[in-house]
């Protein structure tokens, strides 16, 4: 294994001064060569030009827990109480569908979408104590030839997860990961990408539970032998599975055969998701929180909610566009 604790500072650069309560579901959208994020709490989506170093932000009616760009040209995006397509930035939101749980408890948190432009959208139970997370699968690709917008619920609520995160998928398609991360897991399916039908669950990486007493009161934050527990994840075309570690103040790089290949620092505490981008898509960015776990003594952290970002060796997979054969100038052979 590979870490890089010592070069943390000389690896990351900050590509935002902007500051997130929460921030999630980065993409790198190549056509317009700009890094979309969301900022959960803060209910805003935000773009940044890399290049000129300026940052946009639209203020939403509700939280924003993941989006995905669209073939139309816009922005499909679930928020707490359903999905939403925007047909361009800061555009009127149109309801697509809602899914079956209760917004007042629930909310859509990590998701993405696979090369068939399928949304697959993962909820968190606030609560903490009903362990009803779900994952689903939204496929409007017929909505304009039916009518229909079809929604299936690939991990149950009966499953006892609590917050969906790590959604990502094999290049070959042949597997799906999904973390639940309060219970430190990140599990494994098999995928099958055409009926989007997912079997054979078996954990993938699990990692050491958070000790009782643990505070977060040194800049190494796995001081008491605590890394982390797993939060938003990216795949590269090598089929390494990269995950960042919230609380653990580092990203994870992990061979598809589970083993740990890279542990790297991060300048955040929490880091909460990762993603590829620049036009060779050897650029990992990586969005982060703002600690609220009431801990004394908390470590300064001036890049708390910043997205900061390093060059890596190997290319990730580009981001996936939703499809929803929208009659109006749709563009295909995203992959």
């Amino acid at each position: 294994m590979k870490t890089t604790d010592a070069l943390a500072d000389t690896l990351w650069h900050t590509v935002s001064p902007h500051r997130c309560q929460l921030g999630e579901s980065p993409f790198w959208h190549p056509q317009e060569q700009m890094l979309y994020w969301v900022d959960i709490l803060g209910k805003q989506v935000l773009r940044a030009n890399i290049y000129m170093g300026s940052v946009e932000t639209w203020n939403l009616p509700a939280e924003p827990g993941c989006m995905a760009p669209t073939e139309g040209g816009g922005l499909v995006l679930a928020l707490r109480d359903g999905i939403y397509l925007a047909p361009a930035w800061g555009s009127e939101l149109q309801l697509l569908t809602k899914l079956d749980y209760d917004p007042a408890n629930m909310r859509a948190n990590d998701g993405k979408c696979d090369r068939f432009g399928r949304f697959w959208v993962g909820t968190i139970d606030e609560t903490r104590s009903a362990h009803n997370a779900a994952l689903y699968c939204i496929d409007a690709r017929g909505r304009h030839d039916t009518g229909d917008v079809q929604v299936a619920c690939q991990i149950s609520p009966a499953s006892g997860m609590t917050t969906a995160n790590g959604l990502a998928f094999s290049p070959d398609d042949a597997t799906l990961y999904w973390a639940d991360t309060p219970s430190h897991t990140v599990w494994a399916w098999d995928f099958d990408s055409t009926t989007a039908r997912i079997t054979n669950q078996h954990a993938f990486v699990r990692f050491t539970p958070k000790p009782s007493d643990w505070q977060p009161m040194a800049p190494d934050a796995d001081t008491n032998g605590y890394g982390g527990r797993p939060d938003g994840a990216a795949v590269d075309v090598q089929g390494n599975y990269w995950v960042a570690m919230y609380e653990g103040q580092r990203v994870n790089q992990f061979a598809p055969d589970g083993q740990l290949l890279t542990s790297i620092a991060s300048p955040m505490l929490c880091p909460t998701m990762v993603c590829f981008g620049g036009e060779d898509l050897k650029t990992l960015y990586v969005t982060s929180a703002q600690h609220k776990g009431g801990a004394t003594g908390l470590p300064v952290q001036p890049l708390a909610g910043a997205v900061v970002s390093m060059r890596v060796q190997v290319p990730g997979l580009p981001v996936n566009f939703f499809r929803d054969r929208n009659p109006q100038g749709a563009r295909s052979g995203h992959r």
